[in-house]
């Protein structure tokens, strides 16, 4: 059976008085006619990036990389509308194409985070040793971590792409070849696995869907007298409970002792203390979606600014947890097991900023 969408979670209970973005307002009602227009939307921008990726034919990596990203943004997309608006929706329908969509989405996914997390990791070995290798194909956004990691020590552009091993303290020399080691072959496997999920007949009758939806969206009939902003206001009120549930206080403080004990400790199980965190930022992406089908429009600067703090978030517990398990290795040097330490105890610090940088960005989005 295909895994159920995260975003699926059933929502905290609402409590009183908790604050967050506004609901949109108007006397006007919106009806089921924007919704179905901006599905065919989402649908039409999933089938031109599956012509692309498909023109590419794997020669060009870059336009490959550009088109499986637009895949997996549509179909998040989709997802996410198919389920906050799905009273408005064919049920039988709209249950069955969720499931693939998120299968789909996370199977795409799964190349770049591993290839953005190696970049991630070494990048922060650089700034914390001085100079480590990075990769020569090295990401925009690896290379904007480690402008931001660089700080007041300089721009992170300025830095050289690949010094001298020879630099390098002995612990952090190793401790990068081993997350090399660890994460390329992750990400050569999950590049794999992509190539055979797009070839697959469970992706092909996926595609069939989602070109049936460009044409026709299966409306349910209470779309017809229907107000999208009602469940376009649920989904922001199980957000607003989801952040009132939050430990914004413990997110103030520069230093959490008790997420970097449970990182170093031999139990393998995730950070309890980012569970919610990641819940939140599923539901804000399910709030800027629902926004997107009332405006017509992007979701607002603030709005999308929070979102980035969350992926921050995100990004820096996932490369935590990998220096983790690395450091975990059966026979690695002290000295390596060491620099491993200190890289994720730099990437705790960065979850702590995450957190940090979203109180604040929650607490001046608009009533």
């Amino acid at each position: 059976m295909a895994p159920q969408h995260p975003e699926g979670a059933a929502p905290a209970p609402r409590r009183p008085g908790a604050g967050g973005p506004a609901a949109p307002k108007g006397d006007r009602p919106v009806g089921g006619d924007v919704l179905a227009a901006y599905l065919r939307e989402r649908a039409t921008e999933f089938l031109r990036a599956l012509r692309a990726h498909r023109e590419s034919g794997g020669g060009a990596p870059e336009e490959s990389a550009e088109a499986v990203r637009a895949l997996r943004r549509s179909a998040r997309r989709i997802s996410g509308t198919l389920h906050t608006f799905r009273p408005l929706l064919d049920t039988e329908w709209a249950e069955g194409l969720r499931p693939e969509l998120a299968w789909l989405s996370g199977t795409l996914a799964h190349e770049h985070a591993h290839a953005s997390r190696l970049e991630r990791l070494l990048l922060a070995l650089h700034r914390l040793s001085g100079a480590v290798p990075v990769p020569a194909a090295a990401g925009v956004g690896a290379r904007e971590e480690g402008a931001r990691g660089n700080g007041a020590r300089g721009n992170g552009a300025d830095a050289p792409a690949g010094p001298d091993r020879t630099n390098l303290t002995v612990g952090a020399a190793k401790a990068g070849a081993l997350l090399d080691r660890r994460l390329t072959l992750a990400r050569t496997r999950a590049h794999s696995t992509a190539l055979e999920a797009l070839g697959s007949g469970r992706f092909h009758a996926v595609a069939d869907r989602i070109a049936l939806l460009a044409g026709e969206v299966p409306l349910s009939p209470a779309a017809a007298g229907a107000d999208l902003r009602l469940p376009a206001a649920a989904a922001e009120e199980r957000l607003t409970d989801a952040v009132a549930a939050l430990p914004l206080l413990t997110a103030g403080h520069p230093y959490n002792a008790a997420a970097l004990v449970h990182g170093l400790a031999p139990d393998t199980s995730p950070q309890p203390q980012d569970a919610p965190w990641h819940q939140v930022r599923l539901l804000l992406r399910l709030h800027r979606y629902a926004r997107e089908v009332l405006t017509g429009a992007p979701a607002e600067t603030r709005l999308e600014a929070a979102d980035q703090a969350l992926t921050r978030h995100r990004d820096a517990a996932e490369a935590a947890a990998a220096a983790a398990e690395a450091a975990r290795t059966p026979r690695i040097a002290p000295a390596t097991a060491y620099a491993l330490g200190v890289l994720h105890a730099d990437q705790r610090h960065e979850v702590e900023a995450a957190r940090f940088a979203f109180h604040h960005l929650w607490h001046r989005l608009p009533r």
